[in-house]
């Protein structure tokens, strides 16, 4: 059985406390956006999982109650930073295994200002879900007093330049990249442009990232309608519809902690396994994507998910970004929405945000940002401790 993404919608991810609004109005606003985008109204949808990570239990009943009080199923869902496309998967299996025939996946964030953390408990990384994650890290690094998320990653990009000689320029010229995207994207955080130069110049959070290469705590919120072919004929949603194709979520293997790198600790070895389990699936590989929305929380992430999704070689991604391969005019557009680094990063939105910037890609609708004759795309998301989750949609 096969399922389709029929409307998307999402709020301006905003900085945290810069707008006057509480995780349901947000959740209201994407909501509203994804029903009006797909022609139909609430009363048609019979499940809903809702992602978050920093608010209570059942949080998703309040925001889902802003939409309707139908009775229907809310299950909330917290994946890390891969929980909205942790909500899209829970959408698309209840489509596809025929439990319904509508779902609305939702993922909001409401977030505080400032560095994310560890994913530690009040700092006691011993009762942490991340400890191994951490432990692997300070093993092989140490631990320094800059903000966890930064230096596992950090520690990361400094393995990659070690190991395979990439430059400090080329993790600069991920964000360059990205900033520069979202200048076309109305939905952004930020819609700066900055040279190489000025990201390298930039504050350094855990050498060798600096600020303008670390994605932001952001406010928002993100919706996909999730329908079976079945609906898409009744309602007559064949020209707003794109397939997912396929879809796959991995979780740590003995590879992510074998090695004892911060490479393979932060989900490389997942990504690469949740790629071939898609291409595998659709019959379609790397060759056939054109464009692509992966997670891009520190620029050294987008490396290495290059690697991941077999762009390129290992330990060739900074090469890539260099070469110009992963923007308009290259042989992929890497995040044209500006990614997590310049759009935003709320956690339960940030993957249902990927979707939405690829539904209007496939459908031709991302106006000043659009992507020429994109026809296949590709989303990746991964929450570290960890999940990831590697989505590929096609215009129906």
């Amino acid at each position: 059985m096969k399922s389709y993404i029929v409307g998307v919608g999402m709020t301006k991810f905003e900085k945290p406390e810069t707008r006057d609004w509480q995780y349901w109005d947000m959740a209201k606003e994407a909501g509203t956006a994804a029903l009006n985008d797909a022609g139909i109204p609430y009363g048609l949808v019979e499940q809903v999982p809702v992602g978050y990570c920093f608010q209570p239990s059942t949080a998703g009943q309040r925001a889902v109650y802003e939409l309707g009080l139908t009775g229907i199923p809310v299950y909330n869902v917290n994946n890390n930073c891969a929980t909205g496309s942790s909500a899209l998967m829970m959408a698309r299996q209840l489509v596809e295994g025929g439990i319904a025939d509508c779902v609305l996946a939702l993922g909001f964030e409401k977030m505080a200002r400032g560095a994310l953390g560890g994913g530690s408990d009040g700092g006691d990384f011993k009762t942490s879900p991340v400890a191994r994650h951490y432990g692997i890290m300070a093993a092989g690094h140490g631990f320094e007093m800059t903000p966890p998320t930064a230096q596992i990653f950090g520690n990361a990009a400094r393995e990659h330049m070690d190991r395979y000689g990439t430059t400090e320029a080329q993790l600069a010229a991920v964000a360059a990249k990205n900033h520069e995207h979202s200048s076309r994207n109305p939905h952004a955080q930020f819609q700066n442009v900055y040279t190489v130069e000025e990201i390298l110049a930039a504050k350094t959070i855990h050498r060798p990232l600096t600020k303008l290469q670390c994605s932001p705590t952001s406010d928002g919120a993100a919706a996909a309608v999730v329908v079976s072919e079945r609906s898409v004929a009744e309602h007559g949603l064949r020209d707003r519809a794109v397939e997912i194709v396929a879809q796959a979520m991995t979780t740590d293997t003995e590879d992510s902690f074998a090695s004892g790198t911060c490479i393979d600790v932060v989900g490389r070895p997942m990504s690469r396994a949740a790629a071939r389990q898609v291409y595998e699936t659709s019959g379609l590989g790397i060759e056939d994507i054109d464009v692509i929305e992966l997670h891009d929380c520190f620029s050294i992430n987008e490396l290495l998910t290059y690697e991941a999704l077999g762009m390129c070689e290992e330990g060739a991604s900074g090469k890539l970004v260099e070469s110009g391969a992963t923007t308009y005019g290259g042989r992929w557009v890497v995040n044209p929405s500006g990614g997590l680094i310049s759009k935003g990063h709320p956690l339960g939105a940030t993957g249902l945000a990927q979707a939405a910037e690829l539904v209007w890609q496939l459908r031709g609708e991302a106006g000043g940002r659009q992507v020429e004759g994109a026809g296949v795309g590709l989303a990746h998301n991964i929450g570290l401790g960890g999940a990831a989750v590697v989505t590929l949609l096609r215009r129906a």
